[in-house]
């Protein structure tokens, strides 16, 4: 049976991601994933200095994607499936291009834990995220902020004649381009997955990538992996390296062995073959292989304790069951960046398919055979001499270009390409895809001006690499462009001169809330709470006259995201009363947010009101964008009363204290 490949629509108890947050993403990423210094002093030299190898100071240009809810209704999903008489492949482009399904069609199993519904939750780096499948993560330590954005999809000829499913965008922390090939030849019961990274421009780049595949948390799974060492951490913001697989009186392969969420990152043995796979009580399960770049394996559990299982309840539907990671990346941990040349490229080739191992020896005492016996089977059913002859065939094949297109991503590749002159063969970013987002970048290289804003709108999306910055910094000084070259300025660490453009723009600005927000952000990271929290009522009185308290969506979310962060500021230095002025302005609809009932819980404590806070809790409310490894449940309840905190509330990732 030869390979097919059509499109399809699935139908997912589905929740809208709703709009963007408008305001620019001056902030550092939450730090969930830093390390504190005593524990980077005790790491090995290379991996202290690719830890340390240019963190992200914002998630800028992207906008966090915190405008979804909670309320699914079936929605139909966009996919594109790959079959041949062994697996059937359902891959999702609109949604990072994720690999939703992976069936083993002569038993009938599904081989990767499928999310039952489409939730957005608070994980990735920019926000919203989803579980399940396997996800291709770029960028930075933390899940891909492509996660929910649509893809590139086309049709390319594959190496054995057939045909494959190429993916691509342009990543827009690093600026860098990737495609994922995905190709499944047709008497393979693997599925063969080619990636490739390029830099394009004339300096290195920090490279980030980890393909994070979710699998059934079943009671008898185990994985394994080619390794007697792992890099545990914990939410405790700890790195230490502990031995596989028993370490505290538990076998840590067994995902439900942990109590706690962790990331076990496996010191690979040096001259064995990068793989992993998780199999159940009776031997079977899925493996991942790869060539030799990708280097690194790790394992991901929720534990077995009552965050982790509320988190698994949160991320799905009820009754669907728990998952485990298993991942692949290119640096022995995810806190590592790897640097990549000027005009160099990152490629490699990774497998994914069905795996059976003799159960006894998967699941005794001997580690030493457990780990011997997934080897073998994997080195049976896909040698490794298999692998790399396939990796070299897709290379070769890479730079073809793209025929029938399957699905469209976004316009910003198109830009970087237009204006940078990049030529990348095999990944086509055409100006057909340039949108109204784009429009006024596109006007600023061709005029050397932004174009005025139409209408009283919030602004737009920001851009903030070098050669941005200096366009903005030689186009006429009018208040959009000082509040575009502050971000730009901010992103690049010139923080004295961001606050110059933004305080020249506020001078002249007809709507100067956007402004104040960026200097509220100044204030507050420079130890002036007070005059932030001026700016910040300052800010919303403004936006309220600017935008109306009945305005269309654009206006709400940029409502939502500031009353956000001024209520928050104002509480901080113990403003109620004009906390309190900014809460009653809000239009109804948001003060039922579950985020705005927490902050109204905080501002009636402040206010002496305990028993009402403590209703508000009893009353219930659920917080969609909780961010991963948030506290502040536990925080606000701890201070309202000594009753345990309830089940319903309960997302800590962490032992208590």
């Amino acid at each position: 049976m030869a390979t097919t490949v059509r499109r399809d629509r699935l139908i997912l108890p589905s929740a809208p991601l709703g709009p963007d947050n408008p305001l620019p993403a001056l902030c550092a990423p939450d730090g969930v994933h830093d390390l504190d210094e005593r524990a980077r002093r005790e790491l090995p030299r290379d991996m202290a200095r690719q830890i340390g190898y240019e963190p992200l100071r914002s998630v800028l240009p992207t906008r966090l994607r915190d405008g979804y809810g909670r309320e699914r209704v079936e929605r139909g999903v966009e996919a594109i499936v790959l079959e041949n008489e062994r697996l059937r492949v359902t891959v999702l482009p609109g949604l990072g291009g994720r690999i939703h399904s992976l069936v083993h069609l002569p038993s009938g199993r599904e081989l990767l834990y499928r999310n039952p519904v489409f939730q957005p939750a608070n994980f990735a780096l920019n926000g919203a995220w989803y579980s399940g499948g396997i996800e291709w993560n770029i960028g930075a330590t933390g899940h891909t902020t492509l996660s929910c954005a649509p893809l590139h999809a086309a049709l390319v000829p594959a190496p054995d004649g057939g045909e494959m499913v190429r993916l691509w965008e342009w990543e827009r922390l690093r600026d860098l381009p990737f495609q994922v090939d995905l190709w499944l030849p047709g008497d393979s019961e693997f599925l063969y997955v080619g990636v490739r990274v390029r830099n394009p421009h004339e300096r290195p780049a920090p490279v980030y990538w980890w393909s994070n595949t979710a699998v059934p948390e079943d009671a008898g799974t185990r994985v394994l992996a080619p390794a007697d060492e792992a890099w545990h951490y914990g939410y405790e913001r700890d790195l230490r390296r502990v031995p596989v697989p028993d370490w505290r009186d538990a076998d840590r392969t067994y995902p439900l062995g942990s109590d706690h969420p962790a990331d076990y990152f496996y010191e690979v043995q040096e001259r064995r073959r990068p793989w992993i796979a998780a199999l159940d009580a009776e031997g079977r399960g899925l493996a991942q292989a790869s060539t030799a770049r990708l280097c690194g394996r790790k394992l991901f559990v929720w534990g077995a304790g009552p965050g982790g299982r509320r988190w698994q309840e949160w991320l799905a539907a009820p009754g669907a069951g728990g998952y485990a990671e298993i991942q692949a990346g290119l640096a022995r941990t995810q806190l590592e960046h790897v640097r990549l040349e000027a005009g160099a490229e990152f490629s490699w080739l990774e497998a994914y398919g069905p795996l059976a191992a003799d159960p006894a020896a998967v699941h005794g005492a001997d580690w030493a055979a457990a780990r011997a016996a997934g080897a073998a089977a994997l080195d049976e059913a896909l040698p490794a001499e298999v692998l790399d002859a396939a990796h070299r065939s897709w290379r070769a094949v890479a730079d073809t270009a793209p025929g029938e297109r399957l699905a469209t991503g976004s316009g910003w590749g198109a830009l970087e390409v237009l204006c940078g002159g990049h030529t990348l063969p095999g990944t086509p970013f055409e100006e057909s895809t340039l949108g109204e987002e784009q429009e006024p970048w596109l006007r600023l290289w061709r005029t050397g001006a932004l174009p005025a804003p139409s209408g009283a709108v919030p602004p737009g999306p920001a851009l903030v690499a070098p050669h941005w910055r200096d366009m903005l910094e030689t186009a006429p000084a009018d208040p959009l462009t000082e509040y575009h070259l502050g971000v730009a300025q901010w992103h690049a660490g010139d923080v004295a001169q961001a606050v110059r453009s933004w305080e020249r723009g506020l001078a002249l600005a007809p709507a100067r809330w956007p402004l104040l927000r960026c200097l509220a952000v100044a204030d507050t990271l420079a130890g002036a709470p007070e005059r932030a929290a001026d700016r910040y009522a300052e800010a919303f009185d403004d936006l309220l006259r600017e935008g109306g308290s009945e305005g269309g969506e654009a206006w709400c979310a940029a409502e939502s995201a500031l009353g956000r962060e001024a209520l928050a500021a104002l509480l901080a230095v113990g403003r109620l009363g004009a906390a309190r002025a900014v809460w009653d302005r809000l239009r109804p609809a948001l003060r039922e947010r579950g985020r705005f009932r927490l902050l109204a819980a905080r501002l009636l404590a402040a206010e002496g009101h305990v028993g009402a806070a403590r209703r508000v809790f009893e009353e219930g409310f659920e917080i969609p964008d909780l961010r991963e490894g948030e506290e502040t449940l536990s925080e606000v309840w701890a201070g309202l009363t000594d009753r345990p905190l309830p089940a319903a509330y309960d997302f800590r990732m962490r032992p208590p204290g």
